[in-house]
């Protein structure tokens, strides 16, 4: 994921007006673990673009599908874990790629 999508930049306030939700909303998904903004030293929420997207989502889930926050949970959960195991893929291949090209120099 580029870098400038990880940077935190928004205040709790701005990200609920951003999306159209309540503070209290975003910390509830914070509590449930459905976004991890960055906390400042005097702590601060910050919500990256990445963060903001995924809010996003969520509420599209929810307003636009009607799913309720469980098979929000899951849904997120679950697409946490595709992104993982893609990215380990992309690691395996990355090593395989290697191997067989240091394999080759090895004949």
């Amino acid at each position: 994921m580029p870098r400038e999508k990880e940077e935190p930049r928004y205040v709790i306030s701005v990200a609920a007006r951003i999306l159209g939700c309540e503070i209290h909303t975003l910390r509830y998904y914070e509590k449930l673990g459905l976004v991890h903004p960055y906390r400042s030293e005097g702590n601060i929420r910050y919500y990256s673009e990445s963060d903001i997207e995924k809010l996003r989502h969520i509420k599209v889930l929810m307003d636009d599908m009607g799913i309720n926050m469980a098979g929000v949970e899951v849904i997120v959960r679950l697409c946490e874990q595709i992104v993982e195991l893609q990215n380990r893929i992309h690691d395996l291949e990355a090593d395989l790629k290697e191997y067989n090209i240091t394999d080759k120099n090895k004949k």
